[in-house]
């Protein structure tokens, strides 16, 4: 039930295949902002982050923290909109996800009568699909890992890279520069998300 690209990952870009997954294709690379200061104003999401994690079998302090180091662009559907003229491929909503990897995920779901092109105008439906996103995700995960890597951190880097890449690194595999800072940033972020789901619930 996977797209074969991340749901963040940069117009174009796909998993590069296990011998070169140092080579991230996220281009998610600016600053983190710190949680519940951001101009995105991000800890808003967090009660609609608690209902879709439930369901989807996800921590929900996992996706607050994507969701922050989503934040490294304008989330406004205007300016979404005018971009994806420009670049047909860009991602869209507050999750940053591709048109492949949201009409993947809906299958089979209660949303899958929902469109890729409402997640501007619609943060809950973004929310919604990045939670089984993660759970499909999650659903390719070995029992076991020899990686020194977090369950939580590998959806994320999964999330990040895509699922190929993902399992790799739970194998052993080393990240690259730009997937490596995406899971900094995710550390980075996480007692601000934990903090914003805690208030929640």
């Amino acid at each position: 039930m996977l797209a074969c690209v991340a749901a963040c990952s940069p117009p174009g870009a796909t998993g590069p295949p296990a011998s070169n997954v140092s080579e991230s294709p996220s281009a998610t690379s600016s600053p983190s902002r710190a949680p519940g200061t951001g101009d995105q104003g991000t800890a808003r999401y967090a009660a609609q982050v608690v209902t879709h994690t439930g369901p989807a079998g996800i921590n929900p302090v996992l996706l607050m923290a994507i969701l922050y180091n989503e934040s490294y662009k304008p989330h406004d559907p205007d300016l979404e909109r005018a971009w994806q003229k420009i670049d047909p491929d860009a991602s869209f909503g507050i999750a940053n996800m591709h048109r492949a990897a949201f009409d993947d995920t809906k299958r089979g779901r209660d949303f899958a009568g929902r469109q890729w092109e409402e997640l501007p105008d619609d943060p809950d439906l973004a929310i919604q699909a990045a939670a089984w996103y993660l759970h499909d995700l999650a659903t390719q995960l070995p029992p076991n890992w020899p990686g020194p890597y977090t369950r939580d951190e590998l959806l994320a880097l999964g999330y990040n890279t895509g699922p190929g890449n993902m399992l790799a690194f739970a194998q052993g595999s080393t990240p690259g520069e730009q997937a490596q800072s995406y899971l900094d940033k995710l550390r980075d972020n996480w007692p601000g998300a934990e903090t914003d789901v805690n208030g929640a619930r």
